[in-house]
């Protein structure tokens, strides 16, 4: 072998030697202890919605793409499932997480079902009951001998409504109720009804679009009631609380930063709704008056008395038998001061 030869596999070697050191990059540490989360692998969470993609998800939207879950570790999969599914899934222990309504969590519990409310998003019960003004509707009392719309004897929409019953001093025989669907706005301009049950910070908003004239009861302005957060359940809360306080750390600061800066969110929404831009004024306003329904002193805190007026509400309606022990149907441990 020649002293070129024997240069030329010295160089070689090392060259070999150097391809296989790895080389820090500008971003990133050879330390393990100081390893950005984004390089780690994220825990995949699937979250069920209870409704389709809709600007009013959009501080779990603003979360995502701020990459908040990320920076705790997680990868969130939105699941538009019912919230009866959700809560399914979650009691059985399938999924760790749920949105869903008050009433939802005290009917699975009663069933057996060990789910937890863990975070408040909504603080104001959303559902209301709307009218031309025509008809005179002032006051729950007002309801009496009205036809009313709604979806169906089920849901949020039926209890919010039998909690107006009760706060004017109705019952249902006092009414007149017309399952019809999603076609509150469409039912109401012909007619077909006196009144309808709706949401507040979306039917009322389309009526004004085209014109109508109404008067809006809302709920929230008679009782306080459980409304939609974050649930899970009993074995996640003991087995893995970090779990729990991570999640409800970056949906609050989506919150957080949804109620300071609504355009933003509006802007980052329409990556997750398909067609959002198609009425883009109307969306816009429903954003922003979804908003009055978020905001509180203490994001994510659960209110006992709204637990007590959701539960009473159920057993008036005969849809509990008994009492639950509330001090197992919802925490606030996970919300900071």
């Amino acid at each position: 072998m020649t002293k070129t030869h024997s240069i030329q596999i010295l160089l070689i070697m090392c060259l070999l030697v150097a391809c296989a050191t790895p080389v820090s990059s500008p971003t990133s540490t050879n330390s393990s202890s100081n390893t950005p989360q984004a390089m780690e692998e994220l825990q995949k969470v699937r979250l069920p919605m209870g409704f389709i993609p809709n600007v009013q998800y959009a501080p779990f939207y603003v979360a995502v793409d701020k990459g908040y879950f990320a920076e705790a570790g997680l990868e969130l999969e939105f699941d538009y499932s019912t919230e009866t599914d959700g809560m399914a899934l979650v009691g059985a222990g399938e999924l760790s997480f749920s949105v869903a309504s008050g009433e939802q969590v005290l009917l699975a519990r009663a069933q057996g079902l060990p789910v937890v409310y863990v975070m408040t998003w909504w603080q104001a019960y959303p559902v209301a009951v709307s009218a031309k003004k025509t008809v005179g509707l002032n006051t729950p009392a007002d309801l009496a001998g009205k036809k009313i719309g709604l979806p169906g004897p089920y849901g949020a929409s039926y209890i919010g409504l039998q909690a107006l019953l009760q706060a004017g001093g109705l019952t249902e025989e006092d009414v007149t109720l017309d399952s019809i669907g999603y076609n509150q706005v469409e039912a109401l301009a012909v007619d077909q009804e006196d009144a309808v049950v709706v949401y507040a910070n979306n039917e009322p908003i389309q009526f004004a679009a085209q014109g109508y004239e109404i008067d809006t009861l809302r709920v929230a302005d008679y009782v306080a009631l459980a409304s939609n957060g974050l649930v899970s359940n009993e074995a996640t809360i003991q087995d893995n609380p970090e779990l729990v306080k991570k999640m409800i750390a970056a949906i609050l600061r989506g919150i957080s930063d949804t109620l300071e800066n609504p355009d933003e969110a509006f802007e980052i929404s329409k990556k997750y709704v398909e067609g959002l831009d198609t009425d883009a004024s109307i969306q816009r306003q429903v954003l922003q008056a979804t908003l009055e329904f978020w905001k509180a002193e203490r994001l994510g805190y659960s209110q006992p008395d709204a637990w007590e007026n959701m539960q009473e509400v159920l057993l008036e309606m005969g849809l509990l038998k008994d009492p639950l022990d509330l001090s197992q149907v919802f925490t606030n441990q996970f919300i900071g001061e």
